[in-house]
């Protein structure tokens, strides 16, 4: 087991050195420069086709469920415990200037997500059966005839799911209950475990009924509590907001319980966790948007844009700036616990809505990642394979949460790495695709022909 943790170090570090963190953010500033900064020229639009419109269901086009359940399903899975624990450690190691170097990589991962998603919708297939499936595995098949890339895809994120997507968030659910009001572990996992099931039965539609409930509240209430400190400290922001900018380019000194970091620390693990937090790039996501409703892959695209705006720049930016506001990175503590103390600093209950976002947070991830294991396996092996995935999955979310699981979040976390390799290879391989559908759709706003894209 020993060897095998040290085979699996070295291999992470590959994945997550500076040769990855390159290649990830130059595809989305690659990316960037061909849409014409989409997601800054465009924002209005995009904020106007996906946030004011979220209620809306006068969708045309195909699909299986709507254009926001598909984003809700996509954030449920990503908007976790990344948010809350991944900027705790980013801040914890790299210093509050990771923070800035976050920003920087969910900058250009809303151009990734948004030609992630595009290629989703454009190289799709709908089943016998009526169902629409997609993701890196068909693009990378279908569009970039690399169908051995597709399957190294699909295999990375097959297994992924199991720890990254199971055992990790039931494991994070168990220890912050246990804790907080000592509730037993096991307890926690039966519990959800079935709730777990009660939606994974359903397929898409039922976790995307879900999710469009769940992901909105449970947003709401942590981005509240964060935004009451914020607004309770307010003349703070303006310094809070400074220290994160300088530190950016300078590194932190050491400070308290803060052992200090340099600038390739900031700028390392700001880039990884934000990247981790958003999963742009990563290929997660569009498997759950080519379910959408849409009329054109552009459409579609604009909920990616929309998704990494709201998971980086919304959420993980109100933890940035409560823990920087409450000065509680000097207190020596790391992620969710470094989080945890801030929020109770700035609000007697604080302590709750970080506990309570946690469970949240982790139960939409496991629902959410759940869809992404069925479809990857389905690829693999066919669709009579999905019962037997479940019926993996679903009492895998027990053992999670009884067990010490760091050996796993490490090998999880390498498959994470892993399955953005074929994806990017494929995005920058059809970026011609994506440009085509970005002038249509802009050019004209017409209905989507796939033979024209």
């Amino acid at each position: 087991m020993d060897r095998l943790m040290e085979i699996n170090a070295f291999i992470n570090d590959l994945v997550w050195g500076w040769p990855f963190l390159i290649l990830i953010v130059g595809t989305g500033v690659f990316l960037s420069i061909l849409t014409g900064f989409i997601s800054v020229t465009k924002f209005g639009y995009v904020m106007k086709q996906t946030f004011f419109k979220i209620f809306k269901k006068d969708q045309v086009g195909e699909g299986e469920i709507t254009a926001f359940q598909a984003v809700s399903t996509a954030l449920a899975a990503t908007v976790g415990t990344g948010n809350i624990a991944g900027v705790g450690t980013a801040i914890a190691i790299g210093g509050p200037g990771a923070v800035f170097w976050m920003w920087v990589a969910a900058l250009f991962g809303m151009a990734t997500k948004y030609g992630e998603v595009v290629l989703a919708i454009v190289y799709r297939e709908k089943t016998e059966d009526g169902r629409f499936v997609g993701g890196p595995m068909y693009y990378l098949t279908n569009g970039a005839n690399m169908k051995w890339l597709g399957i190294l895809f699909a295999l990375f994120g097959a297994m992924a799911t199991f720890g990254i997507g199971n055992m990790v968030q039931s494991n994070s659910v168990a220890a912050s209950l246990n804790e907080t009001f000592g509730i037993e572990p096991l307890v926690t996992g039966i519990v959800l475990a079935v709730l777990s099931a009660l939606v994974i039965v359903g397929g898409i539609k039922k976790i995307g009924k879900v999710t469009e409930v769940v992901v909105p509240f449970m947003a709401a209430i942590y981005i509240l509590g964060g935004l009451i400190i914020i607004l309770a400290n307010i003349t703070l922001v303006p310094e809070a907001i400074g220290i994160i900018f300088r530190e950016a380019f300078t590194g932190s000194a050491a400070a308290g319980g803060f052992a200090g970091s340099t600038l390739a620390m900031s700028l390392r693990y700001g880039v990884a966790r934000g990247v981790f937090t958003n999963e742009a790039g990563l290929g997660s996501a569009p498997i759950a948007h080519a379910a959408a409703t849409t009329d054109h892959p552009v459409r579609q695209g604009l909920w990616g844009i929309f998704e990494v705006f709201a998971d980086t720049l919304v959420i993980c930016t109100i933890t940035a700036l409560v823990i920087v506001m409450t000065g509680s990175v000097d207190t020596g503590l790391d992620g969710a616990a470094l989080t945890t103390s801030a929020f109770n600093e700035g609000l007697p209950f604080g302590g709750y809505i970080v506990t309570f976002g946690l469970v949240f947070f982790a139960f939409s991830t496991l629902i959410g990642w759940s869809y992404y294991g069925e479809r990857c396996i389905e690829f693999l092996f066919g669709p009579k394979v999905i019962l037997f995935y479940r019926l993996v999955y679903i009492p895998l979310i027990v053992v999670g949460s009884v067990g010490g699981l760091r050996a796993i979040w490490a090998l999880a976390d390498t498959l994470n790495g892993l399955m953005a390799l074929p994806n990017l290879i494929g995005l920058l391989l059809l970026c011609p695709v994506i440009i085509k559908a970005t002038k249509s759709y802009f050019g004209r706003h017409g209905i989507y022909e796939r033979e024209k894209i």
